[in-house]
């Protein structure tokens, strides 16, 4: 598909029909933040293993009513400037997967997980936690690579993410339903 240049970028607010529209580009990931095109950078290879097996590990642990997906588009906001993310893992009651929507609503998504890495920091801490509390997704989980590995698991309460499980090595968290985690696993190959 065409990527998108310079003399191609918009140069006004998007609306949910336009962002839609857009060419495929395959070589970016694109998000849509109050109507603005956003190009976010591919994840690294320790991001992508991390996202993968958390997925895989999840999915593995979770109830057949669940179900784990990775990098799907989220409708955050439908107004006027519309806001649509990519978390790195989602997790959606299975009977909406199955519908196979081209992209998901904030109100599918229990869980949302957000591998940090060098340079997203801040929006996902900061940014995406708040979009995502807004939104009223339940549950948001930030996986830290190396060098400081951890999972911290947040619930939303009166409106606000609360932290609820921090972990380094093992973790026990019961968000969105218990799951035994081995956080080295995630990065070393068997």
């Amino acid at each position: 598909m065409l990527a998108l240049n310079a003399a191609s970028w918009p140069d006004h607010l998007l609306t949910l029909a336009e962002w839609e529209a857009l060419p495929e580009d395959a070589s970016r990931r694109y998000e849509l933040v109050e109507g603005v095109l956003l190009a976010v950078p591919r994840p690294t290879s320790l991001h992508q293993l991390a996202m993968l097996r958390l997925g895989a590990e999840l999915d593995r642990q979770l109830p057949d009513d669940l179900t784990v997906l990775p990098d799907v588009d989220v409708l955050v906001e439908a107004g006027l400037t519309p806001t649509a993310r990519a978390p790195d893992v989602v997790v959606v009651p299975s009977t909406r997967a199955e519908q196979n929507p081209p992209r998901l609503t904030a109100a599918d998504v229990l869980l949302a997980i957000e591998v940090v890495s060098p340079g997203t920091g801040r929006t996902d801490r900061v940014t995406k936690m708040s979009e995502y509390a807004e939104a009223g997704i339940p549950h948001y989980w930030l996986v830290d690579l190396p060098p400081r590995l951890q999972l911290t698991a947040y619930t939303l309460v009166s409106g606000r993410y609360e932290q609820r499980a921090v972990g380094t090595d093992l973790i026990d968290v019961d968000l969105p339903s218990p799951v035994h985690l081995d956080l080295k696993s995630l990065l070393t190959r068997r």
